[in-house]
């Protein structure tokens, strides 16, 4: 008797991207630098799919500001969180807002800022 084995092949790749959504920004000058506040979006599991941060950069991709989120925000959607004390290049007239997810990392989009 012939015994015929059936494989099944389960193709796994990786995972589609949950990128964090800019939401909204706001900025406003203090003397010589900026305080910017940013709502984020994500669909926060808990402590193993979350929104970690954002930052600020030029349109070359350098870094102004950074701002770590320390926590998931499950309950807490949108929510803003804001950070001070960003310098910025003179003649600067646009931003760059890039969001973070400690599963997927930096995202490669940016959310451009026209400064006020």
């Amino acid at each position: 008797m012939k015994h015929i084995i059936l494989a099944t092949a389960l193709i796994i790749g990786p995972a589609a991207a949950d990128p964090a959504q800019v939401e909204a920004i706001k900025a406003q000058p203090k003397g010589s630098t900026w305080t910017f506040s940013v709502t984020l979006r994500h669909g926060d599991t808990g402590w193993d799919d979350y929104a970690d941060g954002w930052r600020v950069e030029t349109k070359d991709g350098t870094i102004l500001g950074e701002r770590p989120l320390a926590h998931p925000h499950v309950n807490e959607q949108p929510f803003t969180r804001s950070q001070s004390n960003i310098t910025l290049p003179a003649n600067t007239e646009t931003v760059f807002i890039r969001a973070r997810t400690n599963v997927d990392g930096w995202d490669q989009a940016t959310t451009p800022f026209p400064l006020p």
